[in-house]
Formats: C-alpha cells, sequence, structure tokens
C-alpha cells in the first residue's frame, strides 16, 4: 500500500477557503521576509544617499553587476527548494535531506568563484557600464568589500531556498527582520561614525552588508540543521555526481533566465546612466520606492511554488493548478492596490531621497507608470513560480530572453534615447515587457501547457536514497 504523503491534512485542503488559508499562511511570512529584504535597499539607499547623488549611482550599478551573481545563487536555490518540495510530498524526506546538503555545497563553490572574479574583475566589469570616474572610484570600492565575501550571500540564498522547500517560511522571515533590522543600525554607525568609530562612507555601507549576511548565514545554517526532515548528515557532505548533476540541470534554465534578464538590465542601465548621473540616481531611487511592491509578488510566488510543487510531488496535478490559479488572482488584488498608492504618493516618498526638483519629478513620473503595470507585474511574477513549482523553467526563460532583449532592451533605447522620452521612456518599455510576458504566461497556463510532467518526480518509484543516472536521465525537471 502506498505511504501517507509527509504533507498532511493542511496541504490537501479540499474547499476555495481552506486552499486560500493555505496560500496566505505560506505567503505572508514570506512577504514579511520580502518586505524586510526590501527594507534593507531601501534604508541602504536612504544612508547612501546622504552622502551624494553619485554614491547612489555607485551602489545600484554595483546591484546591477551584482544582480548577475544572485542570479546564479538563485537559481541553485529555486532547483534545491522545487525538488526538496517535490520530494517531501512523494514522502521521499532522505532525497531531500540529501539534495539539500548538495545545493549548499554547490552555494559555497559558486561563492567561492564569483568572489574571486570581483577580486579580478571589480573595475573594468563597473568600466562595462560606462559611468564617471568619480562614480567608478566609489563603486570599486563598494563591489570589492560586498562582492568578495559572495559565498555569504549565496548561503544566504540556498539556506533559505531550502527551509521554504520543506515549507518553513517563517524561519527566513524571523532571520531576515533581525538582519536587516542589525543592518539598518549598523549602517548608521559604519557610514556617519559613532563614538569612537570614524566615518566610513559608502564603505561603511558595504561593511555593514557583509556583516548583516554573515550573521544571517550563520544562522540559517543552525535552522536547516534543526530541521527534522534535513538534519545534516556526515556521509551527505560528500561529492554526489548523481545529485550535483541534477541540480545543476535543474537549475540551469533557472540561471540562465536570471542572466538573461540581467545581462539586458546591464545593457539598459547603461541607456539610463548616458541620460546622466541625475536620471539613474532617479531611476535606482524609483526602483528601490517600486520594489515594495514586490514583496507581495514575491511573498506568494514562493507559496505557489511551494504549494505547486508539493502537489505534483504527490500527483495532486489539479489540486496544483488550482492553487496556481488562487494564488494569481489573489496577489493580482493585493498588487493593484499598491500600485494605486505608488502612483498617487510617488513624488512624496521620493522627497525623502532628495531635495532636487528635477529627480523628484522623475522618480514621481517612473512611479506613475509602475503604479499602472502593477497587476500584469503580479500575474507574472506568481505564475513564474507556480510554472517553477510544476518543473517547468524552460518556457519562463526563453520567454524572458525574448522579452528583455527584443522588447525591453530595445525600446528602452528607442523611446528613452532616440524618441528624447527621457526616464518616463525607460519605465514606458520596462512596464510593456512585463504586460506582454504576463499575457503569455496566462495563455500557456490556459492551454494547459505550464506543466512539465514527463519530468516531474515519481513517487512510486523514488524510494531509494541515491538517486541513479538512470532515475536521473528519466525524472529530472526542467528546472
Amino acid at each position: 500500500m502506498k505511504e501517507q504523503p509527509l504533507i498532511d491534512s493542511p496541504l490537501q485542503p479540499k474547499t476555495y477557503r481552506d486552499r486560500l488559508l493555505v496560500i496566505i499562511l505560506l505567503a505572508i511570512p514570506a512577504v514579511i521576509d520580502n518586505f524586510f529584504q526590501t527594507l534593507l535597499g531601501f534604508v541602504d539607499t536612504y544612508f547612501v544617499s546622504q552622502i551624494s547623488l553619485a554614491a547612489v549611482s555607485a551602489v545600484g550599478i554595483t546591484n546591477a553587476i551584482l544582480a548577475v551573481y544572485f542570479a546564479l545563487f538563485m537559481a541553485i536555490g529555486v532547483a534545491a527548494n522545487v525538488r526538496i518540495a517535490n520530494f517531501l510530498g512523494a514522502n521521499q524526506p532522505e532525497k531531500a535531506r540529501h539534495i539539500s546538503q548538495q545545493s549548499i555545497i554547490l552555494a559555497v563553490l559558486f561563492g567561492l568563484l564569483t568572489g574571486l572574479a570581483t577580486l579580478v574583475f571589480a573595475e573594468p566589469l563597473l568600466r562595462l557600464m560606462g559611468i564617471e570616474e568619480e562614480v567608478l572610484e566609489l563603486g570599486a570600492l563598494y563591489f570589492r568589500i560586498v562582492g568578495i565575501p559572495s559565498v555569504v550571500m549565496s548561503l544566504m540564498f540556498v539556506m533559505s531556498a531550502i527551509l521554504r522547500g520543506a515549507g518553513d517560511t517563517k524561519t527566513p522571515m524571523k532571520i531576515s527582520i533581525v538582519i536587516n533590522v542589525l543592518n539598518a543600525i549598523l549602517d548608521y554607525v559604519l557610514i556617519f561614525g559613532f563614538l569612537f568609530i570614524p566615518e566610513l562612507g559608502i564603505a561603511g555601507a558595504a561593511m555593514a552588508t557583509v556583516i548583516s549576511r554573515l550573521i544571517g548565514s550563520i544562522a540559517l545554517i543552525y535552522y536547516v540543521n534543526k530541521e527534522k526532515a534535513l538534519a545534516f548528515r556526515r556521509d551527505y557532505w560528500h561529492l554526489a555526481k548523481d545529485h550535483l548533476l541534477e541540480l545543476s540541470t535543474l537549475g540551469a534554465p533557472a540561471a540562465g533566465e536570471r542572466l538573461v534578464m540581467r545581462a539586458g538590465q546591464i545593457v539598459y542601465f547603461g541607456f539610463v546612466v548616458a541620460l546622466g548621473t541625475n536620471a539613474f540616481a532617479a531611476h535606482q531611487i524609483a526602483g528601490n520606492v517600486e520594489v515594495f511592491s514586490y514583496m507581495i509578488g514575491y511573498g506568494f510566488a514562493t507559496a505557489a511554488t511551494i504549494l505547486v510543487g508539493q502537489q505534483v510531488g504527490a500527483g495532486n496535478l489539479d489540486e496544483a493548478k488550482k492553487y496556481a490559479k488562487l494564488s494569481t488572482q489573489f496577489t493580482v488584488v493585493c498588487m493593484t492596490l499598491l500600485g494605486a498608492i505608488l502612483f498617487f504618493f510617488g513624488e512624496w516618498a521620493a522627497s525623502f531621497f532628495t531635495e532636487d526638483p528635477e529627480v523628484i519629478s522623475d522618480i514621481g513620473v517612473a512611479l506613475k507608470i509602475s503604479g499602472i503595470f502593477q497587476p500584469f507585474l503580479a500575474v507574472l511574477m506568481v505564475l513564474t513560480g507556480a510554472f517553477q513549482g510544476a518543473n517547468n523553467t524552460k518556457f519562463p526563460m526563453y520567454l524572458t530572453a525574448f522579452g528583455m532583449w527584443a522588447i525591453r532592451t530595445l525600446l528602452v533605447y528607442l523611446l528613452g534615447i532616440q524618441l528624447g522620452w527621457g526616464l518616463a521612456g525607460v519605465w514606458i518599455a520596462i512596464g510593456i515587457d512585463i504586460a506582454f510576458r504576463a499575457v503569455v504566461l496566462v495563455i500557456q497556463f490556459e492551454r494547459g501547457k505550464w506543466m512539465a510532467l514527463e519530468k516531474a518526480p515519481d513517487p512510486e518509484s523514488l524510494c531509494d536514497p541515491q538517486t541513479t543516472k538512470e532515475n536521473l536521465s528519466r525524472n529530472s525537471n526542467n528546472y
């Protein structure tokens, strides 16, 4: 007789209300987590803006490059998240434990490699953005301090994803709250100086970020090991080629999607830089305000990935679709309301960062445009999470590549530069890309083309703690 899955009755509801409750219970901690992660960027930008607009641009351009690193780390995390959810849904805890530890090994490896790349290529990478010398000097300093210890970023991404894959969204939330409060305190102390601590400026902002992430990584290691289904086993730290191949295969499309996105961002960021330092600073500040609306989308996308992944692993495909649809609908309502706030209060938020009336006006225009496109962003974020949970990451990767290069980057150049619409043209181009990809995902979802069922794990066949090469070839999903 088939064993009951580890996921019990709360994750097997029958009514609309029960499903919505499960989605909200999983999403709210992830929303709060993302709120505090967003707050980290907001606080950093606020304090750095007190130094100079050049410092804001330096941090923004550096973060655009660091986003390429994040793409790699997030890909490992997404692969681990989906596979752990699949295995636990299929009642295979040892497989979940083993894949968890192998993903940590990959996180350390990629963290060390990106840290070495920062050490050697920090200034050349920044010069590719075409920034001014004043911004380059500040950016190189910030980049080296934050980027060389990339392993702490990698571990935070991956271990948070491991816990979420096991259905624990509360622990990453709690740790995020603690380290973001710590980061805010350290920002103030290290940027402006306090008592015997000298004023360190932009270097202080970077150091505050690294110290906070280091503490967060240590805490996450502790809690992953404390999780009963994921507690570390010494023999699972040995390199397992099968699992490393599986994670690489699962993560490759996710990495491809994010790398395509980040590469496109670097290109169109170069177009924004061409509009001037103040225009880029306005773009960066607008992005840090707008990203508060993302916290809802990311939270419910996380819930969709977990729930769809668990239901696919358990073989409940109809339930997986209901979760995906309900998560999307609820998020559209929430982000539409947030879009209205951005539309009407954007300039007021901008006044916290600068007193320059031209910059404030540019920020206000950008946020009005962003507010209009928030419902499409909600659909894009949550359905992407649902596709990932259903083991289908190749289609989002292809769609992102087309949207970023054939629509967003091209339109940023045409509208922002050629037609002279400036920052307004940049944000209209971004919105058109988001709307296009959201509509395409909805069409694929309604056509039933969103699951990669032939590559989902088979609950009956995955009964051995070690995955054979044959099973890998047959069962690896597209993530």
